[in-house]
């Protein structure tokens, strides 16, 4: 057996047998993201370890598999029947694995009808989603524009009128008293009456 191909086939089981216990969890718990995770991940390294090892039947089914569960972690929702196809396809895998142990080449067969059905089961998720009413959304920075625009034109309809007051340009000019002409005394009557006798008595 080649080196490499020995070990890929010991990280491989090795990894398989620590996510067995996750994989039971994963059926309880489809939602569970961590889980989710680690299986992508065991999925996705036997995926590109096999296009570098030339097992093309592994390979397909694993890319198939990584697909779906890709979705799930873009946000698909994860149903009871997708988390049994994903299990069946471990086991598969685990299948294919134990064949090439044994003989050291991948055994003969197809898993046409695993991938199909994971083929199907993307292609009717993303169509559930497609067809789900979108949420509401409010632009970023939208409520908070609206909410202070109508503080300021509450605050606007309070404000009281104020009469203008005059400033020095709109005052009316006014000349410094020290401009102003003194006024001129002017006699009385009763002196403008005297005559002139009396004028000169005095």
């Amino acid at each position: 057996m080649d080196d490499l191909l020995r070990e890929f086939l010991t990280e491989t089981n090795e990894s398989l047998d620590a996510v067995d216990n996750q994989l039971v969890r994963f059926e309880q718990e489809p939602n569970n993201a961590k889980i989710l995770d680690n299986v992508f991940r065991l999925v996705h390294t036997i995926k590109g370890t096999c296009g570098f090892l030339g097992l093309p039947r592994l390979e397909a089914l694993a890319h198939a598999a990584e697909t779906l569960m890709g979705k799930f972690r873009d946000g698909m929702p994860v149903t009871g029947g997708a988390v049994t196809l994903i299990l069946s396809s471990i086991d598969r895998i685990k299948e294919i694995l134990a064949g090439l142990e044994a003989t050291h080449t991948e055994p003969e067969g197809g898993d046409a009808d695993l991938i199909d059905a994971l083929h199907a089961m993307v292609e009717r998720g993303m169509a559930a989603m497609a067809a789900a009413p979108a949420e509401p959304q409010i632009e970023q920075g939208t409520l908070t524009y609206q909410v202070l625009e109508r503080a300021t034109s509450r605050c606007r309809r309070r404000r009281p009128n104020r009469k203008p007051q005059n400033t020095p340009q709109n005052s009316p000019s006014r000349k410094p008293l020290s401009s102003r002409r003194p006024r001129r005394a002017t006699a009385s009557p009763t002196s403008r009456s005297a005559s002139p006798s009396t004028r000169s008595n005095i």
